[in-house]
């Protein structure tokens, strides 16, 4: 018989890392949502999600740092996502790729239009982005878009054809698939510093970067894991890779995921102490990176059981029981 319901990892009590939020938060996200509804782009079904999922909560739980016009250029992009993620679930991987490479050719070119919503929005969201955002920062942020999109159209791609990767192959494209990189790519346009890329080459920083991506990707995955199985889409979850690729059921690959979030949680906090000195011009800034991620790393935790996003009214009572009920394919 079926699991009829699983109990989540604790993965705040793992996390000894301090939350707090952005006070721009009230009047960025009102005018973020506005923004969003203002150009048509979802249906009543799909906006009705995304006004319940409060993505910008996530945002100023994500970014507490950020002045108010890098704030709500912030919620502008995770909204933004949200539509390229939700448009894209439902394609096919040739359709996903177009809806993709509307975004990119948007962010790539100044005057490529095709005089749809999605690159009217993307328009204004570079717009902003640039007037704050360095030439490195850019640069490795348009990188990511590309990888971003290509990972997106491959994820639909599986999804046709029902394939399930293995271990290592869903790991390489959830980082990317996920828009983890590009919300990290944010960072430094939020704190008003632009990195060199010599920082990102090094060993130690981005074994830092990668164990916190891999911390909220992972995290992500078991808590949208009921939500994403009521839809049919359980083939982009780590949690049915580790249930396919160990043979295990549900409530054994949610114990792995919180097993390996603490083994992430315990290299971040050690790889931290090792970080080299980048001399005394880059070493401040480096280490307000740091935090960026770790207010990531907290806040995507915090934001899941205070928005409906993953559990819906149920939120506040799967955060004290972490026990999740699992919805039936009519539900969600």
């Amino acid at each position: 018989m079926p699991a009829q319901q699983f109990i989540l990892p604790d993965l705040l009590s793992q996390c000894p890392l301090k939350g707090a939020t952005n006070p721009h938060y009230a009047q960025a996200a009102a005018e973020s949502s506005a923004w969003v509804k203002s150009y048509n782009v979802l249906s009543d079904r799909k906006l009705a999600f995304l006004l319940q999922g409060s993505s910008e909560l996530l945002v100023s739980h994500a970014y507490p740092y950020a002045p108010y016009e890098q704030f709500r250029t912030c919620c502008d992009f995770v909204n933004l996502l949200f539509v390229v993620d939700e448009v894209s679930d439902d394609q096919n991987g040739k359709d996903a790729r177009r809806t993709g490479e509307v975004f990119l050719n948007t962010m790539r070119y100044p005057d490529w239009d095709d005089g749809s919503a999605l690159a009217k929005m993307t328009r204004e969201f570079k717009q902003r982005l640039l007037a704050f955002a360095g030439p490195n920062s850019y640069r490795r942020f348009l990188m990511h878009c590309d990888d971003y999109v290509n990972a997106v159209a491959r994820e639909a791609e599986y999804r046709e054809r029902g394939e399930v990767l293995d271990m290592d192959s869903f790991r390489t494209l959830r980082r990317e698939n996920s828009a983890i990189r590009l919300c990290f790519g944010l960072f430094e346009f939020a704190l008003g510093i632009d990195l060199p890329d010599i920082v990102f080459q090094d060993t130690h920083f981005m074994t830092l970067y990668w164990a916190a991506a891999d911390m909220v990707c992972w995290s992500n995955d078991v808590y949208s894991y009921n939500m994403e199985q009521a839809k049919g889409h359980t083939g982009n979850n780590i949690v049915t890779v580790l249930m396919r690729q160990k043979n295990i059921d549900l409530q054994a690959a949610s114990d792995l995921v919180g097993a390996h979030f603490a083994t992430l949680m315990n290299r971040f906090v050690e790889t931290k102490r090792l970080l080299p000195t980048f001399g005394a011009g880059l070493d401040d800034a480096v280490a307000r990176y740091v935090e960026a991620m770790e207010h990531w790393i907290i806040g995507n935790l915090e934001w899941s059981f205070e928005s409906q996003r993953y559990f819906g009214a149920e939120h506040a009572r799967v955060k004290e029981t972490l026990v999740v009920m699992l919805n039936s394919a009519d539900e969600d």
